[in-house]
């Protein structure tokens, strides 16, 4: 259901009431996949282009210009020499996947989407494509998910600074159908005392209505969504601000999808 009849008191600013196009950052990893095939669903749902953006990065194709670079396998361990061919050719073979998986996931949908490929720094690459009226929908982590349940550099100044909203998706949790969760004004916090979201119609289509967190601090926020299971969570980004002060890697731990809004 929508909320178009909110209760009186302040509108908490909301995301515009329908999307214009959804973003997919795409880098093959299994946080990326399941990020887009919750971008194809939103994007299915409203008629909307789906954009899948894959960033070649330059960043990594200049370390390995250096004759000392080296990778360490994440399994094994071990060392060995990182040169522009060998990571060339993992580029590569890291598209073909993600082009691969793209024509799977929107296999028997008439969906419009197309793949954009370019080269340059991730991050800037994503901001520069992403615009006011879209949805950026991407992974918590990306390829560096096996060093543990973080949330990635990359990830992380999407969120901070898209002119869109940000929906960032965790593989470890399947998502399901519930409440969209916002953090609710306590009693001694007049300025937003009654203040309550809108959901438009394109969250309607993903989540069923809203519910009121009455929380402030990041600990609180963990615990009360510890043995969350359906659902997601709202998050102003100065309200993002705070808790990452409080805790830098609180958002990898929350089990929900998290939908950021400048």
């Amino acid at each position: 259901m929508t909320t178009d009849d909110a209760p009186q008191g302040a509108a908490v600013q909301a995301p515009s009431r329908d999307v214009a196009r959804v973003l997919a950052l795409l880098d093959a990893s299994r946080h990326s996949l399941a990020a887009l095939a919750a971008a194809v669903e939103l994007a299915s749902q409203r008629h909307v282009e789906l954009v899948a953006l894959y960033v070649e990065d330059l960043d990594l194709l200049r370390c390995a210009a250096f004759p000392f670079s080296c990778e360490i396998g994440a399994q094994s361990g071990l060392a060995r020499p990182l040169t522009p061919e060998a990571l060339e050719a993992s580029i590569a073979h890291q598209l073909r996947r993600v082009r691969q998986a793209l024509a799977t996931a929107v296999a028997g949908r008439e969906l419009r989407h197309r793949l954009e490929v370019s080269r340059g720094r991730i991050a800037a690459e994503a901001l520069a494509r992403s615009g006011p009226e879209d949805v950026l929908v991407l992974g918590k982590a990306g390829s560096t998910e096996c060093w543990g349940k973080r949330l990635g550099t990359t990830s992380r100044r999407l969120i901070m600074e898209a002119p869109c909203s940000v929906l960032l998706w965790d593989e470890a949790h399947p998502f399901r159908r519930g409440p969209l969760r916002w953090l609710a004004a306590h009693e001694d916090d007049p300025a937003r005392k009654g203040a309550v979201p809108s959901l438009p119609a394109w969250l309607a289509s993903l989540f069923d209505g809203i519910s009121p967190l009455a929380l402030r601090h990041a600990a609180e926020l963990e615990r009360g969504l510890d043995r969350a299971s359906a659902g997601g969570l709202l998050l102003r980004r100065c309200e993002l601000e705070a808790l990452l002060r409080e805790d830098e890697q609180l958002v990898a731990r929350v089990p929900l999808p998290i939908l950021i809004i400048p």
